[in-house]
């Protein structure tokens, strides 16, 4: 069994909605639980206005009965409110309304894929391009993530995330018994990082970039623990757990980069630096003091926490826009100014964890299989009594 999933609608459009395959029967999905990682998408410091109008909740549509899942596909939608003032621009049916009513977008903007999906897809109207590549999109990608979020707690695996990084204000390296202060953050929490000085100096940051009309870049961190070691595989280039996870970050709309454990800092070190000495405890089993591998090694989970970031380019959208040229006249102008967030690094990292989420529930999925998660948690139970025996 594996698990995928299917996102569909556009930004202004009148819903976004989500298909969820391969998700076993009696896992326990409620629309809470669904509407809290929504709820934290739409939060932290730097975000702007589209937060002030949605206020995102999920709408089971398939797969659920009386609270657990059946084992056939999930579908979830997430209505757009502020569809009611694009009706017009963003119909569905009917005859092209006048340019002023459509809200066209001529002006590409640098940094994002107006202008080249406007090439690849053949119009002159870039909005075409924006509404989807948009990422209001990542809306039903968390509510998806969720739901892979509840088959991992089944399996006694959590997963978080933190800022590490906005523009130069940067973090301490993670400490010891932070993962449970990262999970205790309000949801109203400025910046997912639990350390004041630097949180005040993330938003010192933030608040400059705003005032200079400007964006501004940052990092994040998913950190899942209890992973069973053995998730992903040697075997084949895309079967590699640190290049699915990479992917599945590097596919979140703004992120530019990403790194698994000190995969960037590891460049600079030699190999007796970096690598993870190996323990063994009789409780424990195979142990590392240390994690520089990100809880990865040779594509397969080696037992201790996962850590994946992500680095997060400046918005494309600026205040004071970039020069750009008009794709009907080919003159030079200003780039198109559309709503837009001065860093959404918290939203970010709810994403990441919702693809990190989705990720590590196929692959625990692929290797303990089931059609109901009694199935699939006998066969993990049974695996993690042949490691203790080892």
């Amino acid at each position: 069994m594996s698990l995928r999933f299917l996102t569909a609608g556009e930004s202004h459009g009148p819903a976004l909605t989500v298909i969820v395959e391969g998700v076993p029967a009696g896992v326990p999905i409620s629309r809470d639980a669904v509407d809290r990682d929504l709820r934290r998408r739409m939060g932290g410091y730097g975000r702007g206005g589209r937060m002030r109008i949605e206020k995102d909740g999920v709408e089971i549509l398939g797969g659920v009965r009386f609270g657990l899942t059946l084992g056939s596909p999930v579908a979830l939608a997430i209505h757009n409110k502020d569809f009611a003032n694009w009706a017009e621009a963003m119909a569905p049916e009917g005859p092209r309304p006048p340019r002023e009513l459509s809200r066209e977008v001529t002006r590409p903007r640098p940094g994002h894929a107006d202008l080249a999906g406007a090439l690849k897809y053949g119009t002159h109207d870039a909005r075409d391009i924006l509404e989807r590549a948009s990422a209001r999109e990542t809306a039903a990608r968390t509510a998806a993530g969720a739901v892979a979020r509840c088959i991992l707690g089944e399996a006694g695996i959590e997963v978080t995330s933190r800022t590490v990084a906005v523009g130069r204000a940067a973090a301490p390296e993670l400490a010891e018994g932070e993962f449970g202060a990262l999970l205790d953050l309000p949801e109203d929490a400025p910046m997912r990082c639990v350390d004041p000085r630097t949180c005040d100096e993330m938003i010192r940051a933030v608040d400059e970039a705003r005032a200079a009309g400007d964006s501004i870049g940052g990092v994040f961190e998913v950190l899942a623990r209890g992973v069973p070691p053995g998730l992903g595989s040697h075997a084949h280039w895309d079967r590699r757990l640190d290049g699915r996870l990479g992917g599945a970050i590097l596919s979140i709309q703004a992120v530019k980069g990403v790194a698994i454990g000190e995969g960037i800092e590891s460049a600079t070190r030699r190999g007796s630096e970096q690598h993870d000495a190996i323990q063994y405890e009789p409780d424990r089993g195979f142990i590392r003091p240390t994690n520089r591998a990100g809880g990865i090694e040779g594509g397969i989970a080696n037992g201790e926490m996962i850590r994946v970031r992500g680095i997060l380019k400046p918005l494309a959208t600026l205040a004071r826009p970039l020069p750009s040229v008009d794709l009907v006249d080919k003159s030079a102008v200003e780039a198109a100014v559309e709503r837009t967030d001065t860093i959404p690094i918290v939203a970010a990292g709810v994403v990441g964890e919702a693809m990190i989420c989705l990720v590590l529930a196929d692959e625990l999925l692929r290797k303990f299989g089931g059609d109901h998660i009694r199935e699939t948690l006998g066969n993990l139970g049974a695996y993690r009594d042949a490691l203790r025996a080892f």
